[in-house]
């Protein structure tokens, strides 16, 4: 693949721990590129970050969450409407929603290895710190 660059989206996934304040800590990043059948989602959770918003954060609703968005990439889940194709599934994964852990808007980009922009966009945007 390298070498060849492709269109891809990808939506930031944010732990709300309190909804009506709509703080956010950026836990993961959701990444699709058609043309080579790529959906993928990864995570990183940082306890610290969380807590300095809310004390008492469910951690364990925040890791389950992401985790889900992970597991729907990595495999059909639901039913036969949300599988009929991973531009579907993205979009179904990056639905505004209120719930604990929320997908940003939309944003897009060019990629010659969409697991490489993966792991660099979780870097850059999710563990900055690190």
């Amino acid at each position: 693949m390298t070498g060849t660059r492709h269109p891809f989206q990808y939506a930031v996934l944010r732990a709300v721990p309190r909804v009506e304040r709509g703080e956010f800590v950026n836990v993961g990043v959701v990444l699709y590129c058609q043309a080579v059948d790529f959906l993928r989602a990864a995570v990183s959770v940082d306890a610290g970050r969380l807590r300095a918003l809310d004390a008492e954060v469910d951690l364990e609703s925040v890791r389950t969450s992401a985790q889900a968005v992970v597991d729907a990439c990595a495999e059909p889940v639901g039913n036969p409407r949300e599988n009929t194709g991973l531009a579907t599934r993205f979009g179904i994964l990056t639905a505004p929603r209120s719930t604990v852990v929320q997908p940003s808007p939309v944003h897009a980009g060019v990629t010659a290895d969409p697991e490489t922009t993966l792991s660099s966009l979780l870097a850059k945007l999710v563990d900055p710190v690190r």
